[in-house]
């Protein structure tokens, strides 16, 4: 289990032992002043986003140029325009979002990071502005560590996603959430059944 999950226990007064369960959803939605239904979604999405809370930092290692050609079609019309970047982050980081999100040519030092993968300089801007957390912009792997669950509720908030959250859990709730969040519908199920289970901790 990553550090940042007992970083997020210490914050929350539970016991820090790095494994997510009823006693941390429940201490979680208290510190945070979210309701049952608010807090299930966003632990939901976090959990599914995050491996369940145990990635918090992108990787984007890949180790074939067909992969990386696949996800990317855009980027790379042929694998042969991929193959340099195959089993090379930071050259695919700089490629990929090097151009994007104010990143200034920085792809790899804005990557993705969280329980939902903060990307781009200009989020991390508002994120840290918005949330008073000016380090950030000079640490921003404290994104992947300490602020991992901060990320997520900024990003939550900042989205309207709680507005949304208020509804109810539900299926189709939750598949507009996930939309938002993912940009599609990649993991439903399992984004279901894991805010079913955590609505299930908080409503107990």
């Amino acid at each position: 289990m990553n550090d940042a999950m007992k970083a997020l226990q210490q914050k929350v007064g539970v016991g820090a032992d790095g494994s997510f369960g009823p006693d941390t959803a429940r201490a979680i939605a208290s510190y945070y002043e979210l309701s049952p239904d608010k807090a299930a979604h966003l632990l939901g999405q976090a959990h599914h986003e995050s491996g369940g809370f145990k990635k918090t930092t992108e990787s984007l290692y890949y180790s074939t140029p067909e992969r990386i050609q696949a996800v990317w079609p855009t980027r790379f019309e042929t694998i042969a325009d991929a193959e340099p970047f195959a089993k090379n982050p930071v050259a695919l980081a700089n490629k990929v979002y090097g151009d994007r999100m104010g990143n200034l040519g920085e792809g790899f030092l804005w990557r993705g990071r969280g329980y939902l993968q903060l990307t781009g300089r200009d989020n991390y801007r508002l994120f840290a502005s918005e949330m008073r957390l000016p380090k950030v912009m000079e640490e921003p792997d404290l994104c992947a560590t300490g602020y991992a669950f901060d990320t997520a509720f900024w990003y939550f908030k900042t989205n309207y996603l709680f507005k949304i959250a208020g509804a109810g859990v539900d299926d189709e709730t939750i598949r507009q959430i996930t939309k938002r969040v993912n940009g599609g519908t990649h993991g439903l199920d399992d984004r279901i059944a894991q805010t079913a289970k955590i609505h299930a901790w908080l409503s107990a």
